[in-house]
């Protein structure tokens, strides 16, 4: 057996790394933005917390980020299957 993987990028740098991941999903970087944007808002939010706990603070924070990550993943998924599926445009056939 070759020690070779099926999908083979070489060396390849972070930055092409994501560059790629983005290309082949567009939805990831709008997940991982909303990612960083509940990560922000969660920080602004922390100094106001009143008297919640940090834990019960930072285990909403954490849902809420999943949440907006599964949320943008869950609408790729649907957006890729409605164009592979519903507005597929197949030529027709000639005989």
């Amino acid at each position: 057996m070759s020690s070779k993987s099926l999908f083979d990028y070489g060396d390849e740098s972070s930055s092409g790394k994501l560059a790629r991941k983005a290309k082949e999903s567009p939805f990831m970087l709008i997940g991982l933005g909303g990612l960083l944007a509940a990560c922000a808002i969660g920080a602004y939010k922390f100094k106001r917390r009143g008297d919640m706990s940090t834990s019960v603070f930072l285990m909403q924070l954490r849902v809420a980020a999943q949440g907006t990550v599964v949320g943008a993943l869950t609408l790729g998924l649907g957006y890729t299957m409605a164009n592979e599926y519903l507005f597929k445009k197949t030529p027709p056939k000639e005989e």
